[in-house]
């Protein structure tokens, strides 16, 4: 038995708001089971949208930066995510045994209106992601188990 954690990479386009918000739910809620990145396909800073719902939602994220994909590259991750159309296209191919996911999520940065109706689009991401990122560490850890058990 292994007591590595499950390795997770994130990648959206600009890496500033849906890869950050799952890498801070998975990082939240997985716990040392997993050790979770996010990245970018092209180059975009933090949306302070971003950090403003993790705040209100209580959720670290005083590690966050936006970062390349190729700060990653060579690297082997348990779990490939693409949580934009975009990055599902544009994403490299990491070596290695692992999953491909994709999240489509609609970006809540391109939303346009007040401040409030933006922020009720990145509170609207955070929830639908909560509830998925909540099942796929059930299921990552059940595989986990049943790899290590034959």
């Amino acid at each position: 038995m292994t007591d590595a954690p499950i390795r997770v990479l994130v990648v959206c386009t600009g890496n500033s708001a849906r890869s950050i918000l799952a890498e801070a739910l998975l990082r939240r809620h997985g716990d040392d089971a997993f050790d979770v990145f996010s990245a970018r396909t092209e180059p975009r800073g933090i949306n302070p949208l971003t950090e403003r719902v993790l705040d209100e939602a209580h959720i670290d994220h005083s590690w966050a930066r936006s970062k390349s994909v190729d700060e990653f590259l060579g690297q082997r991750f348990d779990y490939v995510i693409t949580v934009c159309d975009q990055a599902r296209q544009a994403c490299p191919v990491f070596p290695g045994v692992h999953k491909t996911l994709h999240w489509g999520y609609e970006d809540p940065a391109a939303v346009e209106g007040s401040e409030e109706e933006r922020l009720t689009a990145f509170r609207s991401t955070l929830t639908m992601m909560s509830t998925r990122i909540q099942s796929f560490i059930t299921l990552a850890k059940r595989d986990r188990a049943a790899v290590e058990a034959n």
